[in-house]
């Protein structure tokens, strides 16, 4: 880590609220960095919910995250078009539909969940709901503080 690095705008921004950044900031630490989720598959969930949060600042940040986490260019850019569109594994598929559900009916339906079941343990399917309510959330602050992205980060593609 650069101690020398200017801190993110969003550190910047809710640094002016110390109490609650304090104790938000522990929570979102185990999401970012302690979820049980593997890292490109937790990549998926939230630029997806970005996407779907119209959340510029987010999408910028997690597209960066998401290239080191393995995903490709094309995948990022896939993620705008959700589970359905041709490319995506049936388990990627079913992550962006769980995104989905979650985002439209705040709730993941049994079929769903049943079948993330077959993969993940209690612990992942927690982290699961959990990361895609926090970055629901994330976005909903990102978006209403009006976040400047930080110089030379790539928003939302333009095509």
């Amino acid at each position: 880590m650069n101690n020398n690095a200017p801190a993110p705008n969003i550190m910047k921004t809710l640094g002016n609220y110390s109490k609650l950044y304090n104790r938000w900031r522990v929570f979102g630490n185990h999401i970012l960095y302690k979820c049980s989720l593997p890292l490109r598959e937790k990549e998926i969930l939230i630029l997806r919910i970005g996407w779907l949060c119209n959340s510029e600042y987010e999408w910028a940040q997690h597209s960066f995250i998401g290239k080191r986490a393995g995903l490709s260019d094309e995948e990022i850019l896939r993620i705008r078009d959700g589970p359905d569109a041709e490319g995506w594994s049936p388990f990627d598929a079913l992550l962006l539909h769980a995104v989905d559900e979650l985002y439209v009916d705040s709730f993941i339906s049994d079929t769903t969940w049943n079948e993330l079941a077959k993969t993940y343990d209690k612990h992942q399917l927690m982290d699961l709901v959990f990361t895609v309510g926090q970055y629901n959330l994330v976005s909903m602050v990102l978006n209403s503080l009006g976040l400047q992205l930080e110089e030379g980060m790539k928003g939302f593609p333009k095509t």
